[in-house]
Parts: structure tokens; C-alpha cells; sequence
């Protein structure tokens, strides 16, 4: 265990842990997009910025990639930790101005609007990469990516075409902080809309009831991983014994 001060209280945390795993295990609030329990931490969003002091020096660090260290002062809501969440949230909304996350974010900085020249046709799409991390990381599917460098940066699937390595599971929607990712079964398919691609894929039919209750491809890929049966999956949850 190692003893560290946050916003003037001590607290002990594990050794290893981030600084805001230590903030929130406190009920400190820092704010962060990209962070997620289930990915390896990224760093990308920003917002989760700190200042610590060690030693008598004093930076800004991203708290979700800073291990708790003995004896570090850290401070949450400093004027210059303050200013640089505005102007990261500024910059994330002019790129998303159509955000509810963003929008409710700045309300909260006392941001009315932006000062810079807003986006569009963005989709909400902040680039955390938890999306990708996830299919990756989570689902070991690898079915989309970040693409291009600079403001051509992009979250995509490869060629922005139907993406071959996609189990159409979802789990890139569920993650997304912004829900720049879009869902929705109809029918007999399931239709998930992208910033940069529109895909569908069949949903498996219920033996029994006659329901489509899951994507073939998300319960293809389980068979696989874990070795079941073919007609594993013949009948929906609901019309197992």
C-alpha cells in the first residue's frame, strides 16, 4: 500500500493502481470518456487530466494512466487542471457539437458554447478508441480500427465496407461513451450504423418459438471459441429447459 494526498485528504491505495482508480475507489470525481474497466487504458480523451507535486515539482499528468505513488500530492480541480478540462471539452465538442454527452459535460465547466469553428457530419465519434480497444481486446474480433493521422483521424472498418471479421455482438455500441454507434434488430436483421459504414447481418431464428434472438455470426464465433455443438444455439434463452 502506498499514502497519497488528493484535494488535501490522505488516502492509502494499492500499489499499481492509477491515480483515477484511486480518486474514484474515494469518491473523487474526475471526469474521463475514454476509460473503461474491461480495456487496457488509453489516454486518449484528456479530460481525466491531474496536477501533482512531488519533490516540489509540479505537471499535469492523465490520471488514468499515472500510478499512485508514496508521498504525491495530487490535485482534482486546480485552476490550471480546470482550465485544461475546458478547453479539452471545448475542443471535443466543437469536433462533436451534437454530443448529449459533450453538451451536458461543458454545462457542468460553465461552457455556453465552443470558441472554436464546429464540425460536422461527425456522428459524435470522439476517437476514444474504446470501440476498437474492445473488439480487440474483449471480444478478439479486430473488426474495426483507427484510421488516417491528424483531423483525417477516423474510427473504421477496413475500406469503410462491410467488415468481414465483425460478429455484429454489439459490444462496440454498448462501450461507446458518446453512442456514436447505433443498433437496432429489425425483423429477421440486425442493423448497426457507424460513422463511416451501415452493416446487417441475419439473426439467428428460435427452433421452437420461431423468435430471431441473436446475430449467426456472434454465435458462430462462440461455438468456435468454445467448442459446442453446431445446434447449440438452435433455441432462444427463452425456450431452453
Amino acid at each position: 500500500m502506498v499514502t497519497l494526498t488528493i484535494d488535501g485528504r490522505e488516502v492509502r491505495a494499492e500499489e499499481g493502481k492509477v491515480l483515477l482508480e484511486v480518486a474514484r475507489d474515494n469518491r473523487i470525481d474526475i471526469p474521463a470518456l475514454c476509460q473503461h474497466d474491461s480495456v487496457a487504458a488509453y489516454g486518449a480523451c484528456r479530460l481525466c487530466m491531474v496536477e501533482i507535486s512531488r519533490k516540489g515539482r509540479e505537471k499535469l499528468v492523465a490520471s488514468c494512466l499515472y500510478p499512485a505513488e508514496e508521498g504525491l500530492v495530487v490535485k482534482t480541480d486546480s485552476p490550471r487542471v480546470i482550465h485544461v478540462r475546458r478547453t479539452v471539452t471545448e475542443l471535443l465538442l466543437a469536433r462533436c457539437p451534437d454530443s448529449e454527452v459533450l453538451q451536458d459535460l461543458a454545462r457542468k465547466l460553465g461552457i455556453e458554447r465552443p470558441r472554436f469553428s464546429l464540425e460536422e457530419g461527425n456522428h459524435k465519434c470522439i476517437l476514444c478508441a474504446l470501440c476498437t480497444r474492445a473488439c480487440e481486446q474483449v471480444v478478439g474480433a479486430s473488426a474495426i480500427s483507427l484510421a488516417n493521422r491528424g483531423t483525417a483521424r477516423q474510427m473504421a472498418t477496413p475500406f469503410h465496407a462491410f467488415s468481414e471479421a465483425c460478429i455484429a455482438c454489439g459490444t462496440c455500441a454498448e462501450i461507446c461513451p458518446t453512442r456514436a454507434i447505433d443498433i437496432n434488430d429489425v425483423g429477421d436483421t440486425r442493423i448497426i450504423v457507424m460513422p463511416n459504414v451501415t452493416m446487417e447481418f441475419k439473426l439467428k431464428q428460435c427452433s421452437v418459438c420461431g423468435s430471431y434472438w441473436a446475430p449467426e455470426r456472434q454465435l458462430e464465433h462462440i461455438i468456435r471459441q468454445a467448442g459446442l455443438p453446431d445446434n447449440a444455439f438452435d433455441k432462444c434463452p427463452d425456450c431452453r429447459d
